[in-house]
């Protein structure tokens, strides 16, 4: 029953983040909003909600810091995989899409991030201040600087118009109720969010798995299922600048949430937990960090084809060791 149970929470959470991209790309189309502010930071924001509450959740109510750490890890090498995958499929139309160069910075920084959590486990970056640890601090600080490129990311053309596709985003509504039913969607994914922490934690019991593991495959994929179906969507709208700002906007914020959960909790912190999923999951997602910045430095197909099996192979790769 219990997994039913999380079948459906998911499934939910599914549907209501088909419905927010939805609105995000009526938001494109009907008002001045740059694209990029609105996947860079507006969607990314809103389909990084279940991250934010089950890592909340796993935390501060249920005590295991280890669902947090990797569905945070887990959640943001999920989402480079599940693009990667969808650059594949729509690999033609996607070269010839027009992605906004901010968003290679906002990759470095990322990285940056991944490399500050790794010396924290290798002992260098252990100091806690205030219940908060320097790494959480130094995480903080340069997630302001992603934000920064996110929020100054040039927009560009649509590319439907690129592409010479006709925009099926026409509606009758006025901005004030896109806006407000895309904020009751929003209500409804982080309701669906924090059920699935609790079922997470009840399956992990159930089957006997490692903190890490679990919050990484039970929680990084069933939190990541707003990013990859708001990705699937905007990229059926040919809306490639908005689907890649979402992603790599929603890897820069579900490490904010890192730092919110590290404050919240007590003890030792978030970081107290260290396994090999764990060290796997930094190892991968760096990795894949790395050749989605290429990815997007170096735009041609060859180079496209590379990073993005690269990418995918990452977070198969994880999953068989």
């Amino acid at each position: 029953m219990i997994y039913l149970e999380y079948v459906i929470a998911a499934a939910i959470v599914v549907v209501l983040s088909m419905k927010a991209s939805d609105y995000i790309d009526l938001l494109d189309k009907n008002t001045r909003l740059s694209g990029a502010f609105l996947g860079g930071i507006m969607l990314s924001a809103v389909t990084s909600l279940p991250e934010l509450f089950t890592s909340m959740s796993a935390t501060v109510l249920l005590d295991r810091p280890g669902l947090c750490m990797g569905n945070i890890l887990g959640s943001d090498l999920f989402n480079l995989g599940a693009l990667s995958f969808f650059i594949l499929l729509f690999s033609k139309s996607f070269a010839k899409g027009r992605i906004s160069k901010s968003y290679r910075h906002v990759a470095v920084v990322v990285l940056l991030i991944y490399v500050l959590i790794a010396l924290n486990f290798a002992g260098i970056l252990q100091l806690r201040v205030l219940n908060l640890s320097i790494t959480s601090v130094l995480i903080a600080m340069i997630y302001g600087l992603g934000a920064k490129y996110l929020a100054v990311a040039e927009d560009v053309a649509s590319d439907e118009d690129v592409l010479g596709y006709h925009s099926a985003s026409s509606t009758s509504l006025s901005v004030k109720q896109i806006g407000f039913r895309f904020f009751l969607a929003s209500v409804g994914i982080i309701a669906f969010s924090i059920i699935l922490t609790y079922l997470t934690d009840q399956i992990s019991v159930k089957l006997h798995l490692g903190q890490g593991l679990a919050g990484a495959i039970f929680l990084g994929i069933a939190t990541s299922l707003p990013e990859v179906t708001s990705t699937i969507a905007l990229f059926r709208m040919k809306n490639f600048n908005i689907a890649v700002g979402n992603i790599i906007g929603s890897n820069l914020f579900n490490f904010i949430i890192l730092v919110v959960a590290d404050l919240l909790s007590a003890g030792s912190g978030v970081y107290a937990t260290l396994d090999h999923q764990i060290e796997n999951l930094l190892l991968f997602g760096g990795i894949a960090t790395i050749l989605f910045w290429v990815l997007l430095r170096i735009r041609n197909s060859t180079t496209q084809l590379v990073c993005s099996l690269g990418m995918l192979a990452c977070y198969i790769g994880f999953l068989l060791v």
